[in-house]
């Protein structure tokens, strides 16, 4: 499968306007409107809604980009990395709808995949570089109906320096926001 570069793209964006965010935002059930800090760019992304632990994005370029996005809540083990988040993607002109992608804040070892675990169901990601994708773009579906289904997830990955590492994602929020994205880029 071939590594999707519009999302490495918006990530620098998206990293942006998340790390504002992160502490002004408080409600875990309703959608608030964006802080004004992520509405001074035109085309890069903005905060349009939040929805429990997921945040819904839209950015503006050469297409229309709506993306949920959260950041783990807990993370091990204890290791000094770069953030991590995972992101439900669509891309209306790329005819790409709920791509999901995480990236783990390190370098992932080339040949190990990463695995990500939604109640009792497992999804292979390949692994590039700091961020992963589903293997089977078939199974897509089935992992955001998990994820729609489920309460919490797990990423287990593996660094170039041999630590296996665990994100524990929150769904809280996760239907709402899979909705508001689908609403956004229609």
């Amino acid at each position: 499968m071939m590594f999707r570069p519009l999302f490495v793209a918006f990530l620098g964006l998206a990293m942006a306007a998340v790390l504002p965010r992160a502490e002004a935002q408080t409600s875990k059930k309703t959608a608030k409107s964006a802080p004004k800090q992520a509405e001074k760019s035109d085309s890069g992304p903005k905060l349009v809604a939040q929805y429990g632990d997921w945040g819904v994005y839209v950015a503006n370029g050469k297409g229309k980009v709506c993306y949920a996005l959260a950041e783990p809540k807990s993370r091990a083990p204890k290791l000094n990395r770069d953030p991590g988040y995972l992101f439900v993607s669509t891309r209306p002109s790329e005819n790409v709808h709920n791509e999901v992608s995480v990236v783990v804040g390190f370098t992932m070892k080339p040949d190990a995949d990463a695995t990500v675990d939604v109640g009792t169901a497992s999804f292979p990601f390949y692994a590039k570089n700091d961020s992963a994708g589903i293997k089977k773009a078939a199974e897509e579906g089935k992992l955001i109906e998990a994820m729609r289904k489920g309460s919490d997830m797990n990423v287990k990955s593996t660094s170039t320096r041999g630590n296996v590492t665990t994100d524990h994602y929150s769904l809280s929020g996760i239907s709402q926001a899979l909705d508001r994205v689908a609403q956004e880029c229609k």
